[in-house]
């Protein structure tokens, strides 16, 4: 289940629930909505998907954007693409079906277990570092836009919603883009960077800081800066910016591993060009399995019975405790992807469109998907 940023209405979108779109995909229930659209789950072929759809009149343009990103990142923590296309009414985003997200999972339970988290936050950082790595911030990190996988990917973290992510630096000199005040928060506030939520240009320091954020918000149930009473949005930042800025990593990780308080630390002093040693990130998360003597098994707080024997069985013990490889073959991740075995190494790929329900030929991303 997708938990898609804030509120859309309903009647907005009241067309779509039992239609068929590109004479395919049939949308079958609604997953979730928010500012930017609408996601629903599709059946076709007996296979299923997931379709976002956002409305053309209001001009977001978001879901083009996502589509070039995720087609150009194509990680194995990042769900594939099949399509994206256009009715009268939609942009459409047809892409893998997923399961929960960390913040759904999270509010069935209350907390996740140190175990749980220390997992979680590896996974984090694997993603971060490949999409950085492809030159990409995310720019919108938070518990919503971590998906679990279904079925035999269950074990695995997926970062969605690529919506806001932003090209940080030229692929060809790596020189990064200035560092310019824009006066805006671009993300969520709760989870935001102390510079973004200042206004200034993200860079990979942000995303790490946010997902910081995240694990301890997972341990505690909460943050200090919840439920914080303004009259306007913009003191509401406001006022989440002082206590993050007033409270100490100390005390905002008061009761947890002291790895906690390092990686806090750690992120906010990262210079805005400075590459994050995200070695020394997992590296926390590997202290404190060791010394606890849990085993990276996924075996998660949610994980059921029958997943707990699958995954057991699958572990490896090495120095005492475990290292899984869950991972599967990447074309069997994107076996229904149109651009997998694209050869164009170009960052600007190929996408194919669909427009009402007739398929037209390959052509080349334009628009949002020119920052590639």
């Amino acid at each position: 289940m997708f938990n898609y940023l804030d509120s859309d209405s309903d009647e907005e979108y009241d067309d779509i629930l039992d239609q068929t779109f590109f004479n395919k995909y049939h949308c079958i229930r609604k997953l979730g909505q928010g500012s930017f659209g609408q996601i629903y789950e599709a059946n076709y072929k007996k296979e299923k998907y997931a379709l976002k759809f956002e409305d053309r009149k209001k001009d977001h343009n978001l879901l083009q954007n996502e589509a070039a990103t995720i087609n150009y990142l194509k990680g194995p923590n990042i769900p594939f693409v099949k399509s994206y296309g256009f009715t009268t009414n939609y942009n459409i985003l047809v892409m893998q079906l997923l399961g929960k997200s960390l913040e759904n999972l999270l509010i069935e339970r209350k907390k996740f277990s140190l175990k749980t988290v220390c997992m979680l936050g590896y996974q984090m950082i694997n993603t971060l570092e490949f999409i950085h790595d492809k030159h990409i911030l995310h720019r919108d990190i938070k518990p919503d836009n971590f998906v679990m996988g279904l079925d035999e990917l269950s074990n695995k973290v997926y970062l969605i919603d690529f919506g806001l992510a932003k090209k940080y630096r030229s692929p060809k000199t790596l020189i990064q883009n200035p560092l310019v005040e824009k006066n805006k928060l671009i993300g969520t506030a709760r989870y935001a960077s102390i510079n973004a939520l200042k206004g200034y240009e993200h860079s990979r320091r942000d995303d790490l800081e946010s997902i910081g954020y995240i694990l301890i918000y997972f341990l505690k149930g909460r943050l200090p800066w919840q439920k914080i009473n303004a009259k306007t949005k913009k003191e509401k930042y406001k006022k989440i910016l002082e206590k993050k800025i007033e409270i100490s990593s100390f005390e905002l990780c008061k009761d947890l591993p002291k790895e906690f308080e390092d990686y806090i630390e750690y992120s906010k002093n990262l210079g805005y060009t400075e590459k994050p040693d995200y070695d020394k990130l997992r590296k926390l998360f590997d202290d404190i399995m060791k010394r606890e003597n849990y085993n990276y098994d996924y075996i998660y707080d949610w994980t059921t019975s029958e997943e707990k024997e699958t995954r057991r069985s699958k572990t490896e013990t090495t120095n005492g405790y475990s290292l899984s490889n869950p991972e599967t073959k990447e074309d069997e991740d994107n076996k229904y992807n149109y651009f997998y075995n694209n050869n164009n190494s170009h960052i600007k790929q190929n996408l194919i469109f669909e427009n009402d329900g007739k398929e037209k030929d390959i052509v080349y991303c334009s628009g949002a998907c020119s920052i590639f």
